[in-house]
């Protein structure tokens, strides 16, 4: 018998397994094993895709959703702002979510990468400009400021971020860093979300701004906070360390200021370290303007706050004013004004064009520090029901003290030393400049800050251009002079 019939005899055998044929058991055990690795490739494939799904998503998830595609701070002349930062400019590409970033040289960015210890120079580029010195009385102690060099606060955290700066912070760490939002650590709370105090597993204090997931507020804010103040350094900003976006939690990091806000030290519980000096004030107050003259002309595109108060007037231990809250905040181009539908602020600081009409420029700003400068001044709220009709409003009280001649009337009780007459009235001239009901003729925030640091302001080239000013309007309207143009004469005949 030939081979091939042998095999064929054997192949046609029963098998024990049912009676099946050897041949049709073994078609049965080739067909089983090659549907069973068909099985394996599809789950693979099936399994490999919802991987990069997953990927996909939780990568759109950690992108800040892009209001504007680029942000880019340039330097202006040296000559106006001598101390800002170098350009840097930064996209955020969504397409691709590559991010390009100029070199720099922030160690923030640096401790992302690896566990170097990299040391930031207190006032470098990155700070906008130098801390002055000045003396607080606070219960009759002596503060100077210095220029200390302190090491980055993100030292040590490799995480790095995919915008290109600060931190990426997972809701994990932030849980890990404030106790689990303990309302032990409460600092602060509002209608945007709660402030907490944490800190890192590299020892650095800081705030986290919880925010609430209100119908998309937190978003709108999130977003505004971001681009606002994600990319700028400036000495009077509180700089905004890092984010966490994980599923519906917001949530910022700031570095943490440790000695109150303005308003706690005007009205609140600060008040118990002692009262604030002339000095100090005007510290605070001149760092504020700085760096809304930053915000203003300093970068490009220009951030309007619109939320300009005392509680939003950070201090430090050097009393150095750091300007925070940027949730309102608006990004406009040069020359540019906004027609807000809604009118955000806070009532009393709100300039009466943007009320009225909803016109939103860096004029709107400037009308609210001028409200922060007469708080400073008499330690009065700007609008306080508590008092008699005729002084609710501070703006109102203000003007009716200087139409009768009151002005240094004014001044806060608490101040123990009280300011030099030509300090007091430079600062009323500047305060009833910047709330001046027309917004067109209102100052520049460089101009105010020329004018808190000039110990020759008003100059007599000024004064002369004032006087005929007052004396042309007086002869017009019998009824005497406008309350600005008052206050100038008041300076003018005091300073003679």
């Amino acid at each position: 018998m030939s081979s091939e019939g042998s095999l064929n005899v054997e192949l046609s055998k029963k098998t024990p397994l049912l009676g099946l044929k050897l041949w049709v058991l073994i078609g049965i055990t080739v067909g089983s094993f090659i549907i069973l690795i068909l099985g394996i490739l599809s789950v693979w494939v099936t399994f490999r895709k919802r991987s990069k799904r997953r990927v996909a998503k939780f990568s759109s998830h950690s992108q800040i959703p892009n209001v504007s595609k680029e942000i880019r701070i340039d330097r202006v002349g040296a000559r106006s702002f001598p101390d800002h930062p170098e350009s840097i400019i930064i996209t955020v590409d969504d397409k691709s979510g590559d991010k390009h970033m100029s070199k720099s040289n922030d160690p923030d960015n640096l401790s992302q990468c690896s566990s170097i210890h990299c040391i930031e120079r207190g006032g470098s580029s990155h700070s906008g400009e130098e801390g002055s010195s000045g003396t607080i009385r606070r219960h009759h102690s002596t503060l100077s400021c210095g220029g200390l060099a302190m090491a980055s606060p993100l030292i040590g955290l490799p995480e790095i971020s995919h915008l290109g700066w600060g931190h990426w912070f997972t809701l994990r760490d932030l849980e890990v860093a404030t106790n689990r939002f303990s309302a032990e650590n409460v600092i602060g709370e509002g209608g945007y979300g709660v402030v907490y105090r944490g800190r890192l597993i590299n020892g650095t204090e800081v705030a986290v701004k919880k925010l609430l997931n209100n119908l998309g507020q937190a978003e709108k804010e999130f977003r505004a906070e971001v681009e606002a103040i994600g990319h700028v350094r400036h000495k009077n900003l509180v700089r905004l360390l890092g984010y966490c976006i994980e599923g519906v939690h917001r949530m910022l990091v700031y570095e943490y200021v440790n000695n109150g806000n303005l308003d706690q030290w005007l009205h609140g519980g600060m008040r118990q370290h002692g009262s604030l000096t002339w000095e100090a004030r005007m510290k605070v107050i001149l760092g504020t303007a700085k760096a809304l003259a930053y915000l203003h002309e300093g970068i490009e595109p220009k951030v309007v706050h619109r939320d300009i108060k005392s509680s939003n007037i950070l201090i430090d231990e050097e009393f150095n004013a750091k300007v925070s809250d940027f949730g309102l905040a608006k990004v406009l181009g040069t020359n540019e004004s906004h027609i807000a539908t809604r009118v955000m602020g806070t009532f009393g600081y709100v300039a009466p064009e943007y009320a009225n009409t909803g016109l939103l420029n860096e004029k709107s700003d400037v009308y609210s520090f001028g409200v922060l400068l007469l708080e400073a001044i008499t330690g009065r709220d700007p609008v306080d029901y508590a008092r008699p009709a005729n002084e609710v409003n501070l703006v109102e009280w203000l003007k009716m003290m200087v139409g009768t001649k009151r002005a240094e009337e004014v001044v806060d009780l608490n101040i123990e030393v009280k300011p030099p007459t030509r300090a007091l009235k430079r600062a009323l001239v500047v305060a009833v400049r910047c709330i001046d009901p027309e917004w067109d003729q209102r100052p520049r925030m460089t101009q105010v800050v020329r004018m808190l640091e000039s110990d020759e302001y008003p100059s007599r080239e000024d004064r002369r251009t004032r006087k005929s000013r007052a004396a042309s309007i007086e002869s017009k309207n019998g009824d005497g002079l406008d309350p600005n143009e008052l206050l100038n004469t008041a300076v003018d005949s005091r300073d003679r």
